[in-house]
């Protein structure tokens, strides 16, 4: 999966896999690997798809520009970054698991370290700029044009834009990247879908300059398409049948400030970033001042109380203590480095959509299509006492699953309260109203009320134990399955779990996404027919399936919903232009969600917190207002010069302020 996130044209992508992933096995090939020459011809099948496509793929000469556009590059924008940052020295952090690949899209890509590789730190032609709403600036572009009567943006490629082996970016990368995202072989369902419906074609006027026109006209349009990373073109030669297993381990040249060779890969244990000193964008407005360590080197820790210890110990720079066990007892204000002051806790109000944890009832499931059951298990499931206890009072429960975009996606719907009784009431209905001898409700036939939810979020056990405490309360027994984060989110993507219990981090829009979650195409291959039968993507192109068979594994509707009035609306939304017409459906869409039941209300808070050793550096104010975690924007540095006094401070004893770093001039009131 993926997810997110900046938006990188796959706004969702696991919020618990930060940090991330695991091993596979096979040879790793370099950017300067040999094409096997029984692989498939890239280039053949790209040129065949071009001509079959034509009316996509257009190419027109520059003179057929249209004089009249005005052209914009964000220049305007304050700076986020502190352009005095010192650039050197090795950041240290960590990852949960090894990657099983290096791959940035198809299966077991979207893992943690993901973020690392692709989007944190590759350009985007445009950025939604992250502390000024409605803002947008360069990356790879050095200008853009919007024509909205025309669904239409114009963009003018920065010269100087270069792929990490010096190769040029130019159009011809962007022509194969809509090749690769629409390709059957990509094995990427998000991305076919995404790259198929959204744009009506691409028209390359020169090496520097292309237009990409839309189905529909949206308020947001250059902020929504322009926000995406090119591939080279010039290192996938042999993409086609079988690419997967070729680009296991392929290291590809990069756009961004870092790069990776096969000497910083310690399989297993580490991974090493590189920063590219020669960084074409460096320079930039918007880009200077961030990607300051040379080095950023992942070690892999496995248990997050580990990691706390390695943080602890020196081992880590920086740390994020979300976890109110971690916040309140590892690293309080009473642990010997924190009250020294050499290292530094923060808290961050942020804003941003928030995560949205919660439960993920998957309805293909047996027993999980009855409406009271899963009506039952909102109010048998008090994540209420999971705010107050867990949290200790810092989070709050979520009231739709669209919280936090600036606006009430609905004006009155909110959680189910925890309610034993009205839950007892529920699973009645359903057939479950005898108690069993451990308390657990049974049917007529003996059936246990019992489930099992199945959890990639190690760090987060305890809270899990709460639900099932709880649960009991109502008579019904929670199984819990705790895996590693690759392991529980690829058994959740496949829709082999009952319950998920997951967040998938959204990216800063103007408004929610629908179609990724809650469209029955994402559910079911056979969801739609047309008149012979064939499966079609939308509710529009066909008659819903009154039985359908064929599952959808790989996409984010983890509650396998397939309701075509709710797809009716998706599909609308989707066409929509105007916000008005946008907040609408979106109402209409939540009160589906909602009466659907398929998900049940997490928390959300409204900052992050961590901390850091005092060497690590941070501009003023700290972050951006729409920043997700501390490195998302990679505006931090590292003092070498302040890291060799803190090592002598711990062997001296020598202490600083301790002061709590609050920082709240982004805090929503």
């Amino acid at each position: 999966m993926n997810t997110s996130f900046r938006l990188r044209l796959s706004s969702i992508w696991p919020l618990l896999l930060l940090p991330f992933l695991l091993v596979g096995c096979g040879k790793k090939e370099t950017e300067t690997a040999a094409v096997d020459p029984d692989a498939p011809n890239m280039e053949e099948d790209l040129a065949r798809t071009v001509a079959e496509q034509s009316d996509f793929y257009l190419r027109k000469d520059i003179s057929e520009l249209p004089a009249d556009l005005e052209w914009q590059d964000g220049s305007d924008l304050p700076e986020f970054a502190d352009p005095n940052a010192i650039k050197g020295g090795t950041f240290n952090y960590y990852i949960t698991d090894f990657p099983r690949t290096l791959r940035t899209l198809g299966p077991d890509a979207t893992g943690g370290i993901r973020p690392y590789l692709l989007d944190y730190v590759e350009p985007s032609f445009l950025d939604p700029h992250p502390t000024v709403p409605g803002g947008v600036f360069t990356g790879l572009a050095e200008s853009w044009a919007e024509d909205h009567p025309n669904k239409t943006v114009y963009y003018r490629i920065d010269p100087n834009a270069r792929w990490s082996d010096g190769t040029p970016l130019t159009t011809a990368d962007v022509e194969f990247t809509f090749y690769f995202m629409r390709s059957p072989h990509l094995r990427a369902p998000w991305y076919n879908d995404f790259y198929r419906k959204n744009y009506v074609s691409i028209t390359i006027f020169d090496d520097l300059t292309f237009a990409m026109t839309h189905p529909v006209d949206k308020p947001d349009l250059a902020a929504r398409f322009g926000n995406f990373v090119p591939y080279p073109r010039h290192a996938f030669q042999d993409f086609g049948a079988g690419w997967i297993e070729r680009y296991q381990w392929r290291i590809l040249p990069k756009l961004g400030a870092y790069t990776l060779s096969e000497d910083d890969i310690d399989k297993g244990r580490s991974i090493t970033l590189r920063r590219n000193k020669d960084w074409w964008a460096q320079d930039k407005r918007f880009w200077r001042g961030r990607f300051n360590p040379d080095r950023y080197r992942f070690d892999v820790v496995r248990d997050p109380d580990k990691a706390v210890e390695a943080f602890a110990r020196g081992d880590l720079d920086m740390l994020p203590l979300n976890t109110p066990k971690f916040w309140y007892e590892n690293m309080n204000e009473e642990h010997p480095e924190v009250a020294s002051g050499r290292v530094q806790r923060y808290k961050f109000f942020n804003r941003v959509p928030r995560p949205g944890w919660g439960l993920w009832i998957n309805t293909a499931k047996p027993r999980m299509d009855d409406l009271n059951i899963r009506k039952g298990l909102h109010h048998a499931t008090n994540f209420q006492l999971v705010c107050e206890q867990y949290y200790r009072g810092d989070a709050v429960m979520l009231e739709t699953r669209s919280d936090g975009y600036g606006w009430r996606t609905h004006p009155t719907i909110t959680f189910r309260p925890f309610d034993p009784e009205k839950a007892r009431e529920y699973f009645a209905a359903a057939g479950y109203d005898q108690p069993g001898p451990d308390g657990v409700l049974q049917n007529a036939a003996g059936e246990r009320l019992s489930f099992t939810i199945t959890s990639p979020v190690p760090s987060r056990r305890d809270l899990l134990v709460v639900l099932k405490q709880e649960a009991l309360k109502a008579g019904l027994e929670y199984n819990l399955e705790v895996l590693d984060s690759t392991t529980g989110f690829k058994k959740l993507q496949e829709k082999n779990h009952e319950i998920g219990f997951v967040a998938l981090s959204r990216s800063v829009e103007l408004y929610p996404r629908y179609w990724e979650m809650f469209h029955g195409n994402n559910a079911w291959i056979d969801a739609y027919l047309d008149a012979n039968g064939n499966p079609v993507a939308k509710y529009s192109e066909g008659t819903p399936n009154p039985n359908p068979q064929q599952i959808r594994v790989q996409t984010n509707n983890m509650t396998s919903t397939f309701v075509p009035e709710m797809d009716r609306l998706i599909e609308a939304y989707v066409d929509a232009e105007t916000l008005p017409e946008i907040k609408s459906l979106a109402e209409q869409i939540e009160q589906m969600i909602y009466d659907h039941a398929a998900w049940i209300n997490g928390w959300k808070t409204p900052f992050y917190r961590g901390g850091y050793w005092r060497y690590v550096k941070w501009p003023e104010g700290f972050n951006p207002a729409n920043s997700r975690n501390a490195e998302e924007f990679f505006v931090h540095w590292v003092d070498s010069d302040e890291r060799d006094e803190i090592e002598r401070a711990r062997r001296t004893g020598e202490t600083y302020p301790n002061d709590l770093m609050v920082f709240d001039q982004f805090k929503e009131q």
